[in-house]
C-alpha cells in the first residue's frame, strides 16, 4: 500500500496562501501556484475557519533570543546575576525570573528558554461570549432567526447603549462560529447564516453575472430622475425574480429608501404571469408609495407598458450586464436565499407563506438604516401619506 508524501509549507508560503485567499482566489488556484492539490491548501486554511491568524510578535519588553544567549554565557562563566543584568540594561529580577522559569542556573539554555516563552504566549484569551452566558444565548437566538452577525452586533449596540458587557462585535461572532476550538457557539448555527460554508470566505470571492434581454420601448436607468437616485423620496422600488426547480419563481420587490421587501407568487417566468402578479401586489400600496420600478434586462417584464397603464408606475431598466445598478434588490435576494435555498421547488410556497417570510426579513435590523428595521422605516412612510 502506497502512502502520499506529507506536504509542508514554509512560513513565506503560508503567508502567500493567506494573501491569495484574502484576495478571493479559490483553493484550486492557490494549489496550482505551488503545484499541489487544493486539499493541501485546505489543511492550512481550515484550522482557523478561513480567518487569517494574527501575526505573532515578540512583546516590546520581552527578552530576546540574543539576550537569553548572553544570560546563558554569563551563567556558564559564573558571572553574578546583577552583572549580567547590568550588561543587558535589564532589572536583576527580570533575569532571575527567566532563569528560575526555565530550569535554574544549571539547566538554563537560551534556545530552549526562548521557545518555551513563545509556547507560553499561546495561552488563548477567553472569548467574550464564553465569559457572558446571557450574551451568548442572545446571540444564538438571533442567529437561529437568521440574523447576520453584523445585524446582531448593531442591534445590541442600539438596544443596550453604554452596557459594554451586553455588546459584542460581529467579528467576534464570526470567529466563534468558524473557529470551533473556542467552544462557544455550536457549529449547527452556521446553517442559519446566509452563506452556508464551513470556512469564512473573502468578500471578493464571487461576482454574480446576468444575461441580456431585448425589450421594446424600454426606458434606460440613465433617464431615471435624480430624486430616485439619492433615495430622498420613498416609493421607488427595485425588482427581480429568484428561481427554483421545476420552472418555479418568486418576484421580489424592495423599496429603495426603507429597504422594505415584498414577495409575489408568480405562476412562471412568462411576462403575463409576472406583470399580473406585480399589478396585484401594487394594489395593496398607497399610490404615493409606488412611483417607479427598476428591473434588469429579463424578458419577464417585456410587457412593462401594461404594468405602467394599470398602476401608473414608471419602469426603468438596467444597462446590459449591470445588475449592480439595482444593488438594493441584489443584496435582498442574497438574504432571501437563506429562506429559499437554490434547488427547491418555489411553487410549493403559498402567498401567505411568502408574506410571512417577507415580514420576518423586514423585522431584521439593517446596518444601512442605523440598525432600524425596514418595517419601522416603511411604517413611517405610510403614516406620512395619511
Amino acid at each position: 500500500m502506497s502512502y502520499r508524501r506529507r506536504i509542508y509549507y514554509s512560513s513565506a508560503q503560508r503567508a502567500e496562501i493567506w494573501d491569495r485567499w484574502q484576495r478571493g482566489e479559490s483553493m484550486s488556484s492557490i494549489g496550482r501556484r505551488f503545484d499541489r492539490e487544493s486539499s493541501s491548501v485546505f489543511s492550512v486554511i481550515s484550522p482557523s475557519g478561513g480567518i487569517r491568524p494574527p501575526e505573532r510578535k515578540r512583546g516590546r519588553q520581552a527578552l530576546s533570543l540574543a539576550e537569553r544567549e548572553e544570560i546563558s554565557r554569563g551563567l556558564s562563566a559564573g558571572v553574578a546575576l546583577r552583572s549580567i543584568a547590568r550588561g543587558l540594561a535589564r532589572a536583576p529580577s527580570t533575569i532571575s525570573r527567566d532563569i528560575k522559569r526555565n530550569g535554574g542556573p544549571g539547566r538554563y539554555r537560551a534556545a530552549a528558554s526562548d521557545q518555551a516563552a513563545w509556547d507560553r504566549g499561546l495561552r488563548p484569551k477567553v472569548c467574550k461570549l464564553a465569559c457572558e452566558p446571557a450574551l451568548c444565548c442572545a446571540v444564538s437566538a438571533k442567529l437561529r432567526r437568521k440574523w447576520s452577525p453584523e445585524q446582531i452586533a448593531g442591534w445590541l449596540r442600539r438596544a443596550f447603549p453604554g452596557e459594554l458587557h451586553r455588546q459584542v462585535s460581529h467579528e467576534t461572532i464570526y470567529r466563534s462560529l468558524y473557529i470551533q476550538a473556542r467552544g462557544v457557539l455550536k457549529k449547527e448555527l452556521l446553517e442559519h447564516l446566509r452563506a452556508r460554508r464551513t470556512i469564512r470566505r473573502s468578500r471578493h470571492a464571487s461576482l454574480k453575472r446576468h444575461g441580456l434581454g431585448q425589450i421594446k420601448d424600454m426606458v434606460s436607468i440613465s433617464e431615471r430622475p435624480a430624486c430616485i437616485e439619492d433615495r430622498a423620496i420613498p416609493g421607488h422600488w427595485e425588482g427581480d425574480l429568484i428561481g427554483g426547480t421545476k420552472n418555479s419563481y418568486i418576484a421580489t420587490l424592495v423599496e429603495r429608501q426603507s429597504r422594505y421587501v415584498m414577495l409575489v407568487k408568480v405562476a412562471n417566468k412568462d411576462t403575463r404571469s409576472v406583470v399580473s402578479g406585480l399589478i396585484r401586489q401594487t394594489q395593496k400600496l398607497p399610490r404615493e408609495l409606488y412611483r417607479s420600478l427598476t428591473w434588469d434586462r429579463g424578458k419577464e417584464l417585456a410587457d412593462h407598458r401594461r404594468l405602467t397603464l394599470a398602476s401608473d408606475v414608471e419602469v426603468y431598466f438596467c444597462d446590459p450586464q449591470s445588475p449592480w445598478q439595482r444593488g438594493t434588490n441584489e443584496n435582498t435576494n442574497r438574504l432571501l436565499r437563506q429562506y429559499f435555498p437554490k434547488g427547491i421547488d418555489l411553487s410549493l410556497y403559498s402567498q401567505a407563506k411568502l408574506s410571512a417570510v417577507a415580514r420576518q426579513l423586514n423585522e431584521r435590523p439593517r446596518k444601512t438604516l442605523d440598525y432600524q428595521t425596514p418595517a419601522e422605516r416603511f411604517q413611517a412612510c405610510v403614516a406620512a401619506t395619511r
